[in-house]
């Protein structure tokens, strides 16, 4: 089912923050057959003392990118932090991606974060928050607990709705913490004060939703998608994923 985005385009998108979880089985859709097959391609050293998982860095299109820069293999996707689809596919992929084609040096690996529920602008501007060396980690992590967060997140609806009619310097964080997210992430090496001065930065929220309606503009209709050199890929599970990055060269 192509998911909706018709709330961002609303001149006041943080207004509708409280959304939440709202019709999270709909986050996905299949896309297009990747492209045609190419040669192989050879492993990458990476930098004296590294892997290649451990080099981390930001992109000129808001997304966080690991591993080998210049590899000859460009994984995208456009993941949504409360989508089940992206979840599924990040509990299966993510070690041996990693481990395996990202250390590699043969295949780079991006992740670029589509807002595609209102939990996902707090989500994001809190991963953002955290150091680069540590997003990957939380994004995985997220989606390991997906489950459980958002049941305790929609635990609390009605304070975070009620959050969201606050003026929009205060809304942010305050549906963050109706959601719990602040602890959530403090747990996890954030600390609690450089969080809320993440979420009090209402640039930082709107940039999440333009993002989002940029991504839509662009053709990007549902998450995960997946894109390898440019092309969108239908693989949706790690086997169809890892056959088609096979398909472009990989080892």
């Amino acid at each position: 089912m192509t998911k909706r985005l018709s709330a961002f385009r609303r001149p006041v998108t943080l207004a509708l923050i409280a959304a939440a979880a709202v019709g999270l089985a709909g986050c996905h859709k299949s896309g297009d057959a990747a492209g045609a097959a190419a040669g192989p391609v050879a492993p990458v050293a990476a930098p004296a003392g590294k892997q290649w998982s451990d080099v981390i860095a930001a992109t000129a299109d808001h997304g966080m990118l690991m591993g080998n820069p210049n590899a000859p293999i460009k994984l995208v996707e456009y993941g949504s932090l409360s989508c089940p689809h992206c979840a599924h596919l990040a509990n299966e992929a993510m070690q041996p991606l990693t481990s395996h084609y990202v250390n590699s040096g043969e295949v780079s690996y991006e992740y670029r974060s589509f807002a595609i529920h209102g939990i996902d602008i707090p989500l994001t501007v809190l991963v953002r928050c955290a150091d680069p060396s540590a997003f990957f980690a939380l994004v995985e992590q997220l989606y390991t607990g997906q489950n459980d967060l958002l049941s305790k997140a929609m635990a609390n609806q009605k304070a975070a709705e009620d959050a969201a009619k606050l003026p929009a310097a205060q809304r942010t964080l305050a549906v963050a913490q109706a959601y719990g997210l602040i602890d959530w992430f403090s747990a996890r090496g954030l600390p609690e004060d450089k969080a809320k001065v993440c979420l009090a930065n209402t640039t930082a929220a709107e940039a999440v939703a333009k993002e989002a309606e940029a991504t839509e503009n662009n053709g990007i209709d549902s998450t995960p998608t997946l894109i390898i050199n440019g092309a969108k890929s239908s693989a949706l599970d790690w086997p169809s994923l890892e056959t088609a990055l096979k398909a472009a060269g990989a080892h």
